[in-house]
C-alpha cells in the first residue's frame, strides 16, 4: 500500500547535495584547490588529443587508445567538477531531478568506458610486445576504432540501464544525496520504493565492468612480463617495461578506488570514505593520466618538444 501511494503522489523535482564537506570555512580553499585541478585536467587531457593530432608519430592505435582515454577524462572531470564548484560558492546547493539523472547518466557512462579502454589498452600492449611481428595485421584501423566503438555503446547500454531503474525509483521529499554529485548509493539510500532490482544491477554491473577488465589486463600483463623477461638486453628489458609503466598506475589507481567504492557490504560502506574513494576516480585520475603519459612516455616527450619548437 505505502508503494503504491508513493507511485501515485511522490514527485520529487530537486535534492540538495551535500558535498565534500559542510565547514563553511573550507569551501574556499576546496574551491581553489579544485578550480586548480578542473585547470589542469582540461589543459592535460585537451593538450594530449592534440598533440596525437598533430604529431604523424604518434598516430598509431597505442596513441588513438591514449586519445580516447584523455577524451573520456575530460569529460568525466567536466560531468562532476564544475558542478562542485558552484556548490563550494553557494549556501543552497540544489541540483533538479532531470539534472540529477543527466549527471548520473554521463557519470556510468564516461566511468565504465573508462574500465574498458584500459583494457583495451593492456591488450594492445601485449600484442605490441608478446606478437610484434604480427602488431600492423592484428591492430588495423578497422579493428581498434571497432574496439574502441565498442567500449562506447557497452557503455552507454550500461548506463542506460541503471538510469532507467533509477528513473523508476520514488523520492518522496526534497532530501539530502550525501555526495558531491549524484551517484547510484548515495541516491539509493533516500530510496522510498523498494530499490532491490538496483542493488541487484549495481552488484551485477559492477562485478563485471571491474573484473572483465581487471581479469584481461592481468592475463595480458602475465604474458607481457613472460615475454620480457626473455629479452636478452637489459635495454630491450627496460625500453618494454617503460612503455607499460604509466598503464600500469593508471589502472592501480583507477580501480583500486573504484572497487572500494562498489564492491563493499553496504553495511561496511560508508559514504564519507566513498567521497574519498570517488574523488580518486572521478577527480584525480582525470588530471594525473596525461600527466603520467607524458612524463613517462619518450614518444610523447619527443612530440611535445617537436611541437613545441614548431611554434616557438
Amino acid at each position: 500500500m505505502k508503494n503504491m501511494t508513493a507511485r501515485n503522489h511522490c514527485t520529487v523535482t530537486e535534492f540538495f547535495l551535500a558535498g565534500l564537506s559542510e565547514k563553511p570555512e573550507l569551501q574556499m580553499p576546496l574551491f581553489l584547490l579544485f578550480i586548480g585541478i578542473y585547470v589542469v585536467t582540461v589543459a592535460g587531457n585537451l593538450g594530449m588529443i592534440t598533440l596525437i593530432v598533430l604529431s604523424s608519430h604518434l598516430h598509431n592505435p597505442m596513441y588513438y587508445f591514449l586519445s580516447s582515454l584523455s577524451f573520456i577524462d575530460f569529460c568525466q572531470s567536466t560531468v562532476v567538477i564544475p558542478k562542485m564548484l558552484v556548490s563550494l560558492l553557494t549556501e543552497t546547493n540544489l541540483i533538479s531531478y532531470p539534472a540529477c539523472m543527466t549527471q548520473l547518466y554521463f557519470f556510468i557512462s564516461f566511468g565504465i568506458a573508462e574500465c574498458y579502454t584500459l583494457a583495451v589498452m593492456a591488450y594492445d600492449r601485449y600484442v605490441a610486445i608478446c606478437n610484434p611481428l604480427l602488431y600492423s595485421v592484428t591492430m588495423t584501423y578497422q579493428i581498434y576504432s571497432s574496439l574502441i566503438l565498442g567500449v562506447f555503446i557497452f557503455a552507454v547500454f550500461c548506463a542506460s540501464v541503471h538510469t532507467g531503474f533509477m528513473m523508476r525509483i520514488q523520492f518522496c521529499k526534497l532530501d539530502v544525496i550525501n555526495h558531491y554529485f549524484c551517484d547510484l548509493l548515495p541516491l539509493l539510500k533516500l530510496a522510498y520504493s523498494n530499490t532491490y532490482a538496483n542493488e541487484l544491477l549495481i552488484l551485477f554491473f559492477g562485478t563485471l565492468n571491474i573484473c572483465v577488465p581487471l581479469l584481461t589486463i592481468i592475463t595480458s600483463y602475465i604474458f607481457i612480463i613472460a615475454s620480457i623477461l626473455l629479452i636478452n638486453s637489459t635495454e630491450g628489458r627496460s625500453k618494454a617495461f617503460g612503455t607499460c609503466s604509466s598503464h600500469i598506475l593508471a589502472v592501480v589507481v583507477f580501480f583500486g578506488s573504484l572497487a572500494f567504492m562498489y564492491l563493499q557490504p553496504s553495511s561496511v560502506n560508508s559514504m564519507d570514505q566513498g567521497k574519498i574513494s570517488s574523488v580518486f576516480y572521478t577527480i584525480v585520475v582525470p588530471m594525473l593520466n596525461p600527466l603520467i603519459y607524458c612524463l613517462r612516455n619518450k614518444d610523447v616527450t619527443v612530440a611535445l618538444k617537436k611541437i613545441r619548437k614548431k611554434f616557438m
